[in-house]
């Protein structure tokens, strides 16, 4: 069980980026090719960009060519919170921090082996950890 950070909305505006905050908090999605962890591949972890909580580890991330960051599995199976999505006219899985419930971004069924899975990324809502220096995970 992963413990709960809840903040208010002022708090999260002093806390984040406008650019995180929209992302996170009013489920934004930036455009395609545009985020800073598009065709990165440096060794370590990525966390939430809100509260520090581990979401994937590098060496599942891979180039989906959808212009966001991919990853085939979650770092831990409590690390994410999925929510039915059904704006824009489509259907999807809405990918949502367990910790903070900031919106990440959406897995599909479409990627590689061995999990089948695509989970879809906000560079925003991420924040990367180079690996060796996991004391940095507590928080922003």
């Amino acid at each position: 069980m992963i413990d709960r950070l809840v903040l208010s909305d002022a708090e999260w505006r002093r806390r984040l980026s406008p650019e995180a905050y929209r992302v996170l908090r009013q489920r934004g999605t930036e455009p395609p090719f545009s985020g800073c962890f598009i065709g990165t591949h440096e060794p370590g972890r990525y966390v939430c960009a809100g509260c520090g909580n581990p979401l994937f580890r590098s060496g599942e991330k891979f180039e989906s060519g959808t212009g966001w960051p991919s990853f085939t599995q979650p770092f831990s199976p409590q690390a994410l919170a999925y929510e039915e999505d059904r704006s824009h006219g489509m259907r999807r899985v809405e990918v949502r921090c367990a910790r903070c419930d900031g919106h990440l971004g959406h897995v599909f069924p479409d990627g590689p082996p061995p999990t089948g899975q695509r989970f879809c990324m906000n560079s925003a809502a991420l924040r990367h950890v180079p690996e060796g220096e996991e004391s940095v995970l507590a928080g922003p």
